[in-house]
C-alpha cells in the first residue's frame, strides 16, 4: 500500500482535480501541506465520537467506516471510505467528533492538521470550493443511505450497498465493477444496511440463486449489472461522479 508524503499529495491532487480546476498556485500549496504518512491496523480507530480533532486523514489504502454506537452498545455504519477519501473534512469546522471512524482492513494513511487544511481553504479559493464539494457529495452519500435503509426492503438494501461500493471502487481507480473482494464482514454489512448478519447471508445467497451475483467466499462477481441495478433502485447520480 501507498506510505510516502508524496503519494499523499498526489492523491490529494487527483482527488481535487476531479472535483475542480486547480493552477499552478494550488497545486504548490498542496505540495507544501505537511502530510506525515504511516498506517493503521485493521480495527483500529482513527477517531472515537468525543475526540476534539486536530488532524485530518486522508486514506491512501484500504478501507474503513463511519459509525455510530448507541447507549446499548449496538452499532450502525454509516458510510465506507476507500482509496483517496478525506476522513475529516467537516472537522474543520466542527472540531469535537460526533462520531467514529475505524480501520476495516489494515490502512495507508496521510494526516495533516487541520489549521492548516482552513488555512489553505481562505487562502486557495478554488481548494476551499473542493472541500465544500466532497462535504455536500458525503451528505448527498448519507441521504441515499437514510433512504436505503428506511425504505428498502432487505434484499434491495444488500444490492444497493454492493452496487455502490463498485461504482465507487472504480472511480478510485481500483479495478473493473463487475468483480472485486469484499472487505467487509457479513456483521459489517449487516451494521450498514440494518440487518442481521444472517439475513444478510440469506439474501446475498438470494441474489446469487437468482443469477445476479456470484460469490467465493468474499470474491463478488455481479453477473447481470442491469438486473442487479433493478434490484437495488440504484441510481448513481446521488455520488456526483462527474462533479
Amino acid at each position: 500500500m501507498l506510505t510516502t508524503v508524496e503519494d499523499a499529495t498526489g492523491a490529494f491532487i487527483r482527488k481535487f482535480e476531479q472535483m475542480v480546476e486547480l493552477d499552478a498556485a494550488d497545486i504548490r500549496a498542496i505540495r507544501a501541506l505537511a502530510f506525515t504518512a504511516g498506517t493503521i491496523r485493521s480495527g483500529q480507530h482513527l477517531v472515537r465520537e468525543g475526540d476534539v480533532v486536530e488532524t485530518c486523514w486522508l486514506l491512501l489504502g484500504g478501507y474503513a467506516c463511519r459509525q455510530k454506537t448507541s447507549r446499548n452498545g449496538n452499532r450502525q455504519i454509516v458510510s465506507f471510505h476507500m482509496t483517496g477519501d478525506l476522513l475529516d473534512l467537516q472537522h474543520l469546522m466542527l472540531p469535537v467528533a460526533d462520531h467514529s471512524i475505524q480501520a476495516i482492513t489494515d490502512l495507508s494513511v496521510a494526516c495533516v492538521s487541520t489549521a492548516a487544511l482552513r488555512a489553505l481553504a481562505r487562502e486557495r479559493p478554488a481548494i476551499g470550493e473542493g472541500f465544500w464539494r466532497d462535504t455536500l457529495i458525503d451528505a448527498s452519500i448519507y441521504r441515499e443511505w437514510v433512504l436505503n435503509i428506511g425504505q428498502r426492503d432487505a434484499k434491495s438494501r444488500i444490492a444497493h450497498m454492493l452496487c455502490e461500493f463498485a461504482v465507487r471502487r472504480e472511480a478510485a481507480g481500483l479495478g473493473a465493477p463487475e468483480r472485486f473482494d469484499l472487505p467487509m464482514t457479513q456483521q459489517q454489512i449487516a451494521d450498514a444496511t440494518g440487518l442481521t448478519p444472517v439475513h444478510v447471508n440469506r439474501m446475498l445467497q438470494t441474489l446469487g440463486a437468482e443469477g445476479v451475483i456470484e460469490r467465493d467466499g468474499r470474491r463478488v462477481a455481479i453477473v447481470d449489472w442491469e438486473r442487479m441495478r433493478r434490484v437495488a433502485d440504484f441510481e448513481p447520480a446521488y455520488l456526483h461522479l462527474a462533479a
